[in-house]
């Protein structure tokens, strides 16, 4: 884990022991810690206990992704959730692109651990046509273009490959479909982040989990000024406060005893 001089941006697992509320972050798909360390530090900062995993196959080559799938992902993810539930009352989860699709199974399967949750960009399911190829082109070639950087404020970098590997991102389709078809099951508060100008993740995934899951408290914030990568973009400062309250706001009706 990181020490306390460690500079934004790091690739590293990031954990920070807090309060009695704990708030796990999921990183997307080639992505990296770096790009949700801000908002951790931020909640850190606020007095909550924060974990924030680097995913199996991420922060090293994309070669190293490809020979992964979503299970390794998610069972990362679901061991830092079990941890954070066993030192912590009560834990929102949130994500960012795959990392909250990611968020989304971990809510599903774990229902009574996940008070809440935060979506930025969050991704299951496109419109691009280019990926009903992949079942074959995935083993043709080996990766594509990479998809990372969409930051629209300069100077901001989210340590992601260069590169998309394709079996990976095959795999990746797999657990959208399973989450797609088990939004009904999610009845957490949930607040979602939507770039109006996102070059990654295209606009279909958010009409399809707000549509989707059974949860009444429910809230879409749409983001004027950043690109994909919001959480390191123009529109964090908002994110960061939008979060920070939504995570107070959940885990305080809880203690007061009032119906969710």
């Amino acid at each position: 884990m990181l020490s306390e001089g460690e500079a934004v941006g790091s690739i590293e697992p990031y954990r920070r022991d807090g309060g009695p509320v704990g708030v796990l972050l999921c990183h997307g798909f080639t992505g990296s810690p770096a790009s949700l360390r801000p908002w951790a530090e931020h909640l850190a900062g606020q007095g909550y206990s924060v974990e924030l995993p680097r995913l199996p196959g991420h922060g090293t080559t994309w070669q190293d992704l490809n020979v992964t799938a979503w299970p390794d992902w998610y069972r990362r993810v679901e061991r830092s959730l079990l941890d954070l539930a066993e030192r912590c009352e009560q834990v929102v989860v949130a994500g960012l692109s795959m990392g909250g699709c990611l968020a989304l199974r971990l809510a599903q399967e774990h229902g009574a651990l996940v008070q809440g949750l935060v979506l930025v960009n969050p991704v299951v399911t496109s419109a691009d046509k280019r990926l009903l190829a992949l079942p074959v082109l995935r083993l043709l070639r080996r990766s594509a273009a990479g998809l990372s950087g969409d930051i629209a404020m300069p100077g901001q970098d989210e340590r992601a490959y260069d590169r998309t590997p394709l079996r990976a991102l095959w795999s990746q389709t797999k657990l959208w479909q399973l989450v797609r078809r088990d939004l009904a099951m999610i009845t957490q508060p949930l607040l979602l982040y939507r770039s109006a100008n996102d070059h990654v993740v295209d606009a279909t995934s958010a009409p399809v989990i707000l549509s989707g899951v059974s949860s009444t408290d429910v809230a879409e914030v749409v983001l004027r000024r950043s690109y994909h990568v919001a959480t390191l973009d123009y529109d964090a400062p908002e994110i960061f406060s939008g979060s920070t309250a939504f995570v107070e706001r959940v885990t305080t009706k809880r203690n007061r005893g009032l119906p969710r």
